[in-house]
């Protein structure tokens, strides 16, 4: 589409939207000004986590279009479940849990660690049948 295309489009998107809300009654367009409140977890986590988890991914699945599209979506389901610091935990363990002997079993064993890494898990687990199946 050229640009005056896309500003002919913009102009008579602008002019429906002001003719729809024209219409609409003054509770509903207070509703429509009210901003609404965050649903999930996403907004704790810090860009660069959020650009580390879906880079992870896509190195994973191929580094396509579609991997971007169900790395972002899975991002947005663990991040909708597993609050960040609980996130950051989870990784931590599993960072840590790389370490050989003595130095990385309590990373690997303890039950925090494996309740932290099992809630990220389950998280993934159901990312992946959301947005990969």
């Amino acid at each position: 589409m050229t640009a005056i295309g896309k500003s002919c489009s913009s102009a008579l998107g602008a002019a429906l939207a002001a003719v729809l809300l024209a219409a609409l009654p003054a509770p509903a367009l207070a509703q429509l000004a009210t901003p609404l409140p965050l649903a999930d977890t996403r907004a704790d986590y810090p860009t660069e986590a959020t650009a580390d988890y879906v880079f992870g991914c896509m190195a994973t699945n191929g580094n396509t279009r579609s991997a971007l599209e169900r790395c972002a979506c899975s991002f947005d389901v663990v991040a909708s479940l597993v609050s960040y610091p609980r996130y950051l935990e989870a990784s931590t363990f599993l960072s840590m849990g790389q370490v050989t002997g003595e130095k990385g079993v309590i990373f690997r064993t303890s039950e925090e660690s494996k309740a932290a890494v099992g809630d990220l898990r389950r998280a993934q687990a159901e990312a992946e049948v959301r947005c990969f199946e």
